[in-house]
């Protein structure tokens, strides 16, 4: 199994922050299945963008984590907060609330979870199996 940890200032700035490291990481790691990408790095800005925007009130960070185990990756966001992000039904004009519903449709599986200090909100894909560096931690961005 390999993993990489991220940590993220609460600032607009980590969503793109956010998305190079997981666009890094995958390329590290040979993912290298563009639709599969594309899709990792979109749900990986939703996830992120609903941590700065909902989740982690009352902290300065959240934290993005990758695994790939099994020929699964997993994204996992963790902030803060308690309260559990719900799917919307937007109205045709709604221009947000769409995030956990392109997550629902994009990811091979998504969940929520309790942590000791807020939650962790995460989303599964499929991948071709291989062998994968060894693990390592990140920085602060």
């Amino acid at each position: 199994m390999s993993e990489v940890t991220r940590r993220f200032r609460r600032r607009a700035s980590a969503i793109p922050a956010a998305r190079t490291f997981v666009q890094s990481t995958l390329a590290a790691w040979e993912i290298n299945d563009p639709s599969r990408a594309d899709d990792v790095l979109l749900c990986v800005s939703e996830l992120a963008t609903n941590a700065l925007l909902h989740g982690s009130t009352g902290s300065e960070y959240f934290l993005v984590k990758l695994s790939e185990t099994d020929a699964r990756l997993r994204v996992e966001v963790h902030d803060t907060s308690r309260r559990r992000p719900r799917a919307k039904q937007p109205s045709a004009e709604a221009v947000n609330g769409r995030g956990l519903l392109l997550v629902n449709l994009l990811a091979d599986g998504y969940g929520v979870e309790p942590r000791p200090s807020g939650k962790v909100v995460w989303s599964e894909f499929k991948v071709a199996a291989r062998t994968l560096p060894s693990d390592g931690a990140g920085d602060v961005c």
